[in-house]
């Protein structure tokens, strides 16, 4: 029975890959968005605004921790949890505690440059991967649509053309059309995120020959990516790079 050999390099671990790896052999980067390339759970900053972190914030570790393994109903849950909160507290999140994540910035920008398209596929919701997005200058994205009503939110979501709800297997389906369209083979994929539902496109994107990276994540996602990040930024993934 042979052995996964691991390379461990001051918080960072990466398997089954011989560094230094090539930016230039990827075209497409994928990232989650909540906990991956910003520092906080959207949904849970909401509900802490109007005064129900606790509760929500439990479904959300339990889903992320892959305890509870519908997304779809999980996140159901919690948007009617929320029912009745102003739309305001939106913004109020958005300006005072969402942050983009350590070595974000840096990452899109070398990725740019190298010739990388991006996505940002998310759980969360567009008002903020649309902020995201821009900011980042991320070439698609995917999120959840809050329904909201004279101001305040209803406690359901709004259907897009592709769906209701980005779960995993969304995820996974956003990173496969995403390379179609732009003919782009899997193997040349990067994926990142740190919960459970980002686990089928991270297997998908591996086991084509791509790289999947673990962010501070949860452990079921560590046994899952090929490269994992515990220690720093985002920018880290760059240490196991050459141009």
């Amino acid at each position: 029975m042979s052995t996964q050999k691991i390379i461990h390099l001051n918080g960072l671990s990466l398997k089954s890959r011989t560094p230094p790896l090539k930016l230039s052999d990827y075209k497409l980067i994928a990232f989650d968005m909540d906990s991956t390339l910003i520092n906080i759970e959207c949904i849970d900053e909401i509900a802490s605004v109007v005064g129900l972190r606790e509760e929500v914030a439990r479904i959300t570790e339990m889903t992320m921790q892959g305890e509870i393994l519908d997304f779809k109903e999980s996140l159901r849950q919690r948007v009617k949890l929320l029912k009745g909160a102003p739309a305001a507290a939106l913004e109020q999140v958005y300006n005072q505690r969402l942050r983009l994540n350590p070595g974000a910035q840096r990452l899109l920008e070398i990725c740019r440059t190298a010739g990388l398209k991006s996505v940002l596929v998310s759980g969360g919701f567009t008002y903020f991967a649309d902020r995201v997005k821009a900011l980042l200058q991320i070439d698609f994205a995917r999120s959840n649509a809050l329904e909201i009503k004279d101001g305040y939110l209803t406690g359901g979501l709004v259907p897009q053309e592709w769906g209701e709800i980005c779960d995993g297997e969304e995820k996974k389906k956003m990173l496969l059309q995403t390379c179609q369209i732009n003919k782009i083979d899997l193997s040349q994929t990067i994926t990142v995120g740190d919960g459970s539902n980002d686990i089928p496109m991270m297997i998908s994107c591996s086991s084509a020959g791509g790289l999947s990276v673990a962010y501070h994540a949860k452990p079921v996602v560590r046994e899952n990516a090929l490269l994992c990040i515990d220690e720093g930024g985002l920018d880290r993934i760059l240490e196991f790079f050459t141009s």
